[in-house]
């Protein structure tokens, strides 16, 4: 084992800590029942009814030697500015703070305090990797965390999470799915850590139901500047099989760049093995830095969670982005951090719309969204529609609605639709080995 683990929420979906959940939860919510005063927004001040403006919080890291995602922020902005500009929605303004959560637990926790004392309504289209420091300060203020990036398992076992992806286990189930038929032996390079141990049962899952043996397991750290040690063995270890080639598959977030720039200079050696990716670790930048049609990811394929970014459907938030954020070149239309801010951010508007005139507080939001209101989001999506156990209970994750993933491949540097169709992983996830 290489690297350091560290403390922080995972993909961990025991019956244990679902139970746990809940039950903190009712309690909070027992509790802001009985202090209506301490918990969302009271009406008539920040978020309420009446002229004031309604206020959210986004928050990521920025400027981390991990993950970072400053765009999700600065698009939220952005977003504010260009609803606004139309007049606000039901003729009330829309005021963005934000946080930067550091990749760390307790600035994540801080920032989630922060929205408590700001009376948000709602934390909209955020990433964080520490849902466990986070959430609970959410829960015991009754605000809703809608849209999180879906790398944590509290953002699909807490009552107060509305996500609008299936996180990472969709995308490594479709994935896997894809490669069980054209793949010899297959290697996840995953972080040396908590939330990373979660990854290779999602993955197992799909080349189970494709008729695929499960994949090597490499660990690797997430905060180095090489990893040629890593590349190595995973490429011996998938280099054996003259049948079919070997695949590699590298889940190390904005470490996977680096991890490309070894395994470009290595593979020269291994002609006989492909990579593979989910699109929360490549996108068109890394695959451009990596060698575009020359590099490796050439003829690989991608599983994401929404339409390649080249489709039509994504040109309302293009719009806004050239409108309001022309020149930042924090926002990327293709950053899949970018585009679950604008889906959250199209529910969250759904959701104050649906309230007419009425308040608009963590209570009417939350209301609303578990009363069963549906949201469209102009087929980036499913319909969105939440409800307290979903079809992926019984794996822990009761909170995911839609597991339905997209597949890509990269042609000649270009990332672009294999299929314009949604595959629902549900089933395949079922019947993964969560134990």
């Amino acid at each position: 084992m290489t690297g350091r683990r560290r403390n922080r929420s995972t993909f961990l979906p025991t019956r244990t800590r679902h139970l746990r959940a809940t039950a903190l939860s009712a309690g909070a919510l027992v509790a802001c029942a009985s202090l209506a005063a301490g918990c969302g927004v009271i009406p008539g001040t920040t978020g309420g009814s009446g002229d004031d403006p309604i206020t959210v919080m986004t928050w990521a890291p920025s400027d981390t030697s991990a993950t970072n995602k400053p765009g999700m922020p600065a698009f939220a902005e952005a977003y504010a500015r260009w609803i606004n500009a139309q007049g606000g929605i039901n003729g009330r303004k829309l005021k963005v703070l934000t946080c930067n959560e550091h990749n760390d637990s307790v600035a994540a926790a801080k920032c989630a305090r922060l929205a408590v004392k700001e009376n948000v309504v709602a934390v909209v289209g955020s990433y964080s990797q520490y849902g466990d420091s986070y959430l609970p300060e959410l829960e015991g203020a009754g605000i809703p965390y809608i849209g999180g990036y879906g790398v944590t398992t509290a953002e699909f076992t807490s009552p107060m999470s509305y996500p609008v992806n299936g996180g990472q286990p969709a995308l490594l189930a479709g994935l896997g799915r894809e490669l069980a038929g054209g793949c010899g032996p297959v290697a996840l390079v995953r972080p040396d850590s908590i939330a990373g141990d979660e990854l290779p049962a999602m993955l197992d899952s799909g080349l189970k139901a494709g008729g695929h043996r499960p994949a090597i397991d490499q660990r690797a750290a997430d905060d180095t500047t090489e990893y040629s040690g890593p590349s190595q063995q995973a490429l011996t270890a998938t280099a054996g099989n003259r049948a079919k080639q070997g695949c590699v598959i590298p889940a190390l977030g904005d470490r996977t760049d680096t991890f490309m720039d070894s395994f470009r200079r290595d593979r020269e050696a291994y002609p006989a093995v492909k990579t593979a990716a989910t699109l929360d670790s490549v996108d068109q930048t890394v695959i451009n830095e990596s060698g575009g049609q020359s590099g490796p990811y050439e003829g690989s394929y991608v599983t994401g969670w929404y339409p390649v970014s080249s489709d039509p459907r994504w040109d309302a938030m293009k719009k806004v982005i050239q409108a309001q954020a022309f020149g930042d070149n924090r926002i990327d239309a293709s950053d899949t951090g970018v585009q679950t801010t604008w889906i959250a951010y199209t529910v969250f508007r759904s959701v104050v719309a649906s309230l007419g005139s009425g308040d608009v507080s963590a209570d009417t939001v939350r209301k609303a969204l578990d009363d069963g209101l549906k949201v469209d989001t102009g087929g980036l999506t499913p319909t969105l529609q939440w409800s307290s156990e979903g079809p992926l209970a019984s794996i822990g994750f009761s909170r995911m609605v839609n597991a339905d993933v997209t597949l890509q491949v990269v042609r000649q540097g270009q990332l672009v639709a294999a299929d314009k169709r949604f595959v629902d992983v549900t089933k395949t996830l079922q019947s993964a080995d969560v134990n």
